[in-house]
């Protein structure tokens, strides 16, 4: 049951990542700049201890006993992943919801889920699952499998977005083909999903937090289990370094295309983009609160890494089907990019059964 319900959570995490980018659609008369980072300050700034609070009462006192050598690893951690997330955003701008995020979390869950348990082969913590446990287990096996799988359907997710570029460019440009640059694109969507993946090392950089909730919940609440909400005292730190990267970019692209006056320009609808950017952030942010929840449930850093990339890769592509970004194409095409959600929806049920089994 620990496992239907932490697969159930990541689903909702995924959910929610997947469908984050669509409410900045709906902004009107903004440069990206501006509607990316008002969302960005519900993502970062205002949701984050907002939700820490009313899981977590003593959550600033957590935090301000922590060494600050903690801090500021996972603060560092936060900033490196800040990049990652400013080129989500243009990853998924030049390349479409579907493929952008296909590409950036394909690569995100291969870092993410390897390189802490590579990294504690070397540096054993218990608790931890090192590569060499992993690989010489059975379910770690099946979590290996899975990825694999994972990493096929990006390949074919890849491939179906170049053959995609070549069908754009036999007709009229549209809007959309304008705005699809697939060499652009692979590159700000390679560097995003490498250093998106420190959003996983920043957790692990921070468990001490996140420990600490989960013994003081525990001798609250006696026998029932692990405490779901236990990382977001952690995703406090973490988004201050997110905060930091795309602020700091943010203002320098208002001030390059002089779109200060984005914030205050009556012409353009004020309220609804403040909405909409607002909904954005804050749906942003549920990916991470519905993701400590099911790692709390799977308890393996890898395995929910995995689990969460994947849900949130196969929203972003059915979402991509529903605002037919793949409309324009052959039918070749567009089943090469179905074969690889398949791909991806298999290795979320292989992933699932090796946790089943550990």
């Amino acid at each position: 049951m620990q496992i239907i319900f932490g697969v159930i959570f990541h689903f909702i995490g995924g959910f929610a990542s997947g469908s984050f980018y669509i409410p900045y659609k709906k902004v009107k008369g903004w440069a990206w700049e501006s509607y990316w980072i008002v969302g960005g300050i519900f993502s970062w700034l205002i949701v984050p201890p907002l939700a820490a609070y009313l899981t977590i009462p003593a959550f600033g006192e957590i935090i301000s006993h922590t060494s600050s050598s903690i801090l500021a690893l996972t603060y560092f951690f936060g900033l490196l992943w800040g990049i990652g997330g400013l080129t989500y955003g243009l990853g998924v701008r030049y390349l479409g919801v579907s493929l952008g995020s296909s590409i950036i979390l394909g690569l995100s869950s291969v870092f993410g889920a390897l390189l802490p348990s590579i990294y504690y082969d070397f540096n054993p913590k218990d608790g931890k699952d090192s590569f060499t446990h992993i690989i010489s287990s059975p379910w770690g096996q099946w979590v290996i499998a899975g990825l694999l799988v994972c990493v096929l359907g990006i390949v074919l997710c890849g491939r179906a977005g170049m053959m995609k570029e070549k069908d754009l460019a036999k007709q009229q440009e549209t809007k959309e083909s304008a705005e699809f640059k697939i060499g652009i694109g692979l590159f700000v969507a390679i560097v995003s999903g490498i250093l998106s993946a420190c959003f996983a090392f920043g957790i692990d950089a921070g468990k001490d937090m996140a420990n600490e909730a989960n013994t003081i919940w525990k001798s609250l609440h006696p026998g029932q289990g692990e405490f779901l909400y236990q990382n977001n005292v952690t995703y406090v730190i973490i988004l201050w370094g997110g905060l930091t990267t795309n602020l700091f970019w943010c203002m320098v692209l208002n001030a390059r295309n002089k779109t200060f006056s984005d914030y205050t320009n009556k012409k353009t609808p004020l309220l609804a983009n403040y909405i909409f950017s607002a909904l954005a952030g804050t749906t942003w942010f549920l990916q991470f609160f519905f993701y400590g929840m099911g790692e709390s449930k799977l308890g393996n850093g890898a395995s929910s890494w995995i689990l969460h990339m994947a849900f949130i890769i196969l929203v972003a592509n059915v979402w991509g089907l529903v605002l037919k970004e793949w409309s324009a194409v052959s039918k070749k095409t567009l089943y090469t990019v179905l074969a690889g959600i398949l791909f991806i929806i298999i290795s979320i049920m292989i992933v699932g059964y090796g946790n089943s089994i550990k």
